[in-house]
């Protein structure tokens, strides 16, 4: 494989063709050489000059290679004149990472969901390769055998595409039944979010336990997972992994990836984790938020988790923001150091949204009380000498919201609230 890489005023620059080339080994690729060229615009017929297409030419012919991959978006007539000319196969940076996503989609949903991505994708890249059919003038001798073959493969992919987004509207309502029956019980979800091989996966597996797939490759996640993690104080939070961002989406992508990017979107919370092993994390960083903001996920609370501190050679530490919290996390998924940090940041983050209750319970409300076990976190408890449980919790708006639909509750067993339960707790 030749990888072909244009520098244009304000376009990619030379990470971009590193990352280019980590995206083509994750494909299983052996990149054999680079074909740089720079230019004020693109040319619209090949996108390259003529004479750096020659040269690409010549160098494919001696290095038999089969395919071309360009660090740029080519539209449908340069990718055909370029494939005429080299005599190989001609891909882009956005359909090298629908072939990355069809190769690591294991879900339904996510094979449905490249499906996708792929088809609108390849809709705007049908060519006249059967002009010997496209004989639909009037006159006599002159009348076409019907429907060309461009015409019916347009049509089956129409039709495809209609029956593949019925079939992932059929998910998301399915996710969001599940999403509603999660809402029922007041546990908050947590999403990570990130640039691709930022090591979300591993710090998903080291936090929950879990075993997800976790490589050191670009995208080696699609498929979101949930799992329940408990917080100090007995707290627990639903945290998701997510599939990674990279720079320049493919906006087929982002739009086939609704259903999954709804976790992100949904989510009380996101975890924002980041390779600062990598030199161009700021830039990272910037991606992910822009893509967030794509999504109508730009409002939601961040924490920053700076990852992979043993490999940069820095200590893990902690920084907190202008309201006191811990709004960024130095720490190694890979070896633990500094994890308990994010626990800690998470723990801080839902404390300052819980307020102080205090319940007395009769002896007759014994099954709400095993519930607020459970399900809260009871500080303290006391038994009067007439049997009522006097209770002290901590509770967010949505369990006390909870509390108030039990059919075993009485507002008349709140005795007291206060506005944060910081001072209570000593935290």
């Amino acid at each position: 494989m030749l990888l072909a890489h244009l520098s244009l005023p304000g376009g990619a620059d030379l990470e971009d063709l590193h990352e280019l080339q980590l995206l083509a080994e994750s494909a299983g690729a052996r990149v054999c050489g680079v074909v740089r060229g720079r230019r004020p615009r693109p040319d619209p017929a090949t996108f390259l000059g003529k004479g750096k297409v020659q040269a690409l030419q010549e160098q494919v012919q001696r290095e038999a290679v089969d395919l071309v991959l360009f660090n740029h978006e080519l539209s449908p007539a340069q990718e055909r004149n370029l494939e005429r000319a080299l005599r190989c196969r001609v891909l882009d940076r956005t359909g090298l990472i629908l072939d990355i996503f069809a190769q690591r989609a294991r879900s339904h949903e996510g094979k449905l969901q490249v499906e996708l991505a792929q088809l609108e994708h390849l809709s705007t890249r049908l060519v006249r390769g059967w002009t010997h059919l496209e004989r639909q003038k009037g006159g006599i001798g002159l009348r076409g055998p019907g429907e060309t073959q461009l015409e019916a493969d347009r049509r089956l992919i129409r039709e495809r595409i209609k029956h593949l987004n019925k079939r992932l509207t059929r998910v998301r309502n399915q996710r969001r039944i599940r999403r509603k029956s999660r809402h029922k019980i007041p546990i908050p979800t947590v999403s990570l979010v990130g640039y691709t091989n930022a090591g979300k996966s591993s710090l998903f597996n080291r936090l929950t336990g879990a075993r997800v797939h976790a490589a050191d490759q670009l995208f080696a996640t699609l498929d979101p997972t949930m799992r329940r993690l408990e917080l100090p104080g007995n707290r627990p939070v639903i945290l998701a992994d997510t599939v990674g961002f990279i720079r320049h989406l493919p906006h087929d992508l982002v739009e086939a990836f609704k259903s999954t990017l709804e976790e992100v979107v949904q989510a009380d919370l996101l975890i924002h984790v980041v390779d600062v092993h990598n030199p161009g994390h700021r830039e990272h960083i910037q991606r992910v938020n822009e893509v967030l903001a794509e999504i109508g996920a730009e409002a939601i609370p961040q924490i920053l988790v700076y990852n992979k501190i043993d490999l940069s050679g820095r200590a893990p530490r902690r920084q907190r923001g202008a309201d006191g919290g811990l709004r960024a996390v130095w720490c190694s998924a890979r070896t633990g150091e500094g994890v308990e940090g994010v626990l800690q940041a998470l723990a801080e983050h839902y404390s300052r949204r819980r307020r102080y209750h205090r319940l007395c319970l009769p002896p007759g409300a014994a099954r709400l009380r095993a519930l607020l076990y459970e399900r809260m976190e009871v500080l303290q408890e006391q038994l009067a000498a007439d049997g009522t449980w006097v209770m002290e919790l901590s509770m967010d708006d949505a369990e006390f919201r909870w509390l108030q639909n039990q059919p075993a509750f009485d507002p008349a067993y709140i005795q007291a609230e206060a506005e944060s339960v910081l001072a209570p707790t000593g935290s």
